[in-house]
């Protein structure tokens, strides 16, 4: 109750969001306030305000929050035992054909399970599950996680900048420098998700084109309307066959990344889910 008075600003909000009354609020928070031997609140004002040591709490009370969430969640598991069914977010940066053999492998051996993926790009994986619209999430963000996910690390995803064969950049001799390449149009992955929503990632044109799929982007690429960075996989056939090739470029030259699965610290996977996890993080 404490820190839904902080998150909401009343004790009236904190008591609808937790189904109580205010009187039932206000009464807990100094009984809490009584065990402790100091306010947590100054009172007096027209909305609490958080007292010096109230502060200084705050972080601790969240901590317990999350660690009781984490320990009633997993209880709830146990009781149920196996999923009724399986929800997962993935940027389509994760290679298809790997999520498709670990999902085959799923389906054998739980053929009554149904499974809905969704793909979201960027943090469009985190947006849905903080939402808890999805279980699991994989995503290809390096970002600080919030508190309240817990995310794995695992695999590696390789990018490179490349464009169609005829690109002038493509046709250039040796490295061109950046002022050269800021020249030319990059075709750039825009995430529409709410947490990073209109933020551009590993830019250097000044003429952008903005798409918000790869699929877009490759015929694009193809066409040689720009140059930008892919995820290797998608793009190796292109590679080999010749029509698109790969760039030398003065910065961002490529690099490798790990992927990320993440789930909420508060709705931690039962066995299937872990299941799927541990696939993921063995295959890479």
């Amino acid at each position: 109750m404490f820190v839904a008075v902080v998150d909401c600003g009343s004790f009236s909000a904190a008591g609808e969001r937790l189904e109580r009354s205010q009187p039932v609020v206000s009464y807990m928070v100094a009984t809490l306030e009584a065990q402790l031997g100091f306010a947590l609140f100054e009172r007096g004002r027209r909305r609490p305000v958080l007292t010096e040591r109230g502060a200084a709490l705050l972080v601790q009370a969240r901590r317990v929050c999350l660690l009781g969430d984490e320990w009633v969640a997993s209880a709830e598991a146990l009781r149920r035992g196996h999923e009724s069914e399986i929800t997962l977010a993935v940027d389509p940066l994760y290679p298809r054909d790997r999520l498709a053999a670990i999902l085959a492998d799923f389906a054998r051996a739980h053929p009554t399970v149904p499974v809905t993926l969704r793909t979201e790009v960027l943090g469009g994986v985190l947006d849905v599950v903080l939402a808890r619209q999805c279980q699991l999430g994989i995503s290809a963000m390096v970002i600080d996680w919030p508190d309240t996910i817990e995310p794995r690390e695992f695999g590696v995803l390789d990018m490179v900048p490349v464009a169609a064969p005829t690109h002038a950049l493509a046709l250039r001799e040796g490295v061109a420098p950046e002022s050269e390449v800021r020249e030319h149009v990059q075709l750039v992955l825009r995430d529409p998700g709410r947490l990073t929503q209109d933020v551009d990632f590993a830019i250097t044109g000044l003429r952008l084109w903005h798409v918000t799929e790869f699929d877009t982007k490759l015929a694009l690429l193809r066409a040689g309307i720009g140059w930008g960075h892919m995820p290797l996989h998608l793009v190796q056939r292109d590679l080999e066959a010749g029509t698109l090739v790969k760039l030398r470029m003065p910065t961002r030259p490529g690099g490798r990344q790990g992927f990320c699965v993440l789930h909420r610290l508060d709705s931690p996977p039962g066995p299937l889910g872990r299941w799927i996890l541990q696939q993921l993080t063995e295959r890479g």
